[in-house]
């Protein structure tokens, strides 16, 4: 069976509607054919440079990014830009972008709640319900906060982020013995919602992107921060999508391949 991008479109919105992105976001086919055949799919956090070009090498004529490829509309498309420059390669590669962001965040067996997973989180809540919920959706929204069931040390569940995030480093605030009964998590930039997981009773922050005094602020009030980075704290759940995509289409009777991208990674070196 033909796979089309207008196919891809219905099953990412069935699963993430795009009524559920935030209000500033852009979702969706940024750049292609809804009548497009398929070959095979290419899933990233990002559309770069690298993930075009290793697309094309891979045979992939659509590239799935969590980070929407075009955010704010560009005033003129040309290789005087970065935005250009992309949009151009795909053009001209017949390549198809689809972005599925915050809608993504926010449904349930979407990105946040599958960092809660990796973490071993599973009682939990959303820290801000989206309005556009029905009246049985107790789950679509921004953030989550977990009880802790087990005692856990701040030292303790920063070891556990970065071996069940795979990631080699992070940052924290907070007293390495300070003990955790409740924990926000918010994937990416989880700023904005801080005071919101703090009225809600977290006791430790997870998120990404922090900055120095929001940080400084919560670590007087004695509330903790682990900063995993954007990347951290998204990439593993994509890769998670990914394999989730694969069986859909599976399921729904296509055959096109899902690969993740192996140029997925985070700008950021350490020293």
């Amino acid at each position: 069976m033909t796979l089309k991008v207008k196919n891809l479109h219905r099953i990412m919105e069935e699963h993430a509607p795009a009524k559920f992105k935030e209000s500033y976001d852009n979702v969706g086919l940024m750049v292609g054919d809804r009548d497009c055949e398929i070959t095979s799919i290419l899933v990233a956090l990002d559309c770069t440079l690298e993930v075009i070009e290793e697309a094309k090498k891979k045979g992939c004529n659509l590239i799935l990014t969590h980070h929407p490829l075009i955010f704010k509309k560009p005033n003129s498309i040309t290789t005087d830009t970065l935005i250009g420059k992309k949009i151009l390669q795909l053009i001209k590669n017949d390549i198809n972008v689809y972005s599925s962001h915050t809608n993504l965040d926010s449904v349930k067996g979407g990105i946040n709640e599958i960092i809660m997973e990796l973490l071993g989180f599973n009682n939990y809540f959303t820290i801000d319900p989206s309005d556009r919920r029905g009246d049985n959706d107790n789950n679509t929204g921004i953030g989550r906060i977990a009880t802790v069931t087990e005692s856990t040390t701040l030292s303790e569940l920063c070891d556990k982020v970065k071996t069940s995030l795979n990631i080699p480093v992070l940052r924290y605030s907070g007293e390495d013995s300070y003990k955790i009964s409740k924990v926000a998590v918010i994937n990416g930039s989880g700023q904005d919602y801080f005071s919101e997981a703090r009225r809600l009773g977290a006791d430790c922050i997870i998120t990404g992107d922090t900055t120095y005094h929001y940080v400084s602020d919560f670590n007087e009030e004695g509330i903790p921060v682990i900063d995993a980075g954007h990347f951290g704290t998204e990439w593993p759940a994509m890769q998670v999508v990914a394999k989730w995509l694969k069986n859909q289409l599976k399921f729904k009777g296509y055959e096109n391949f899902v690969f993740e991208s192996e140029f997925s990674r985070s700008p950021y070196k350490y020293k």
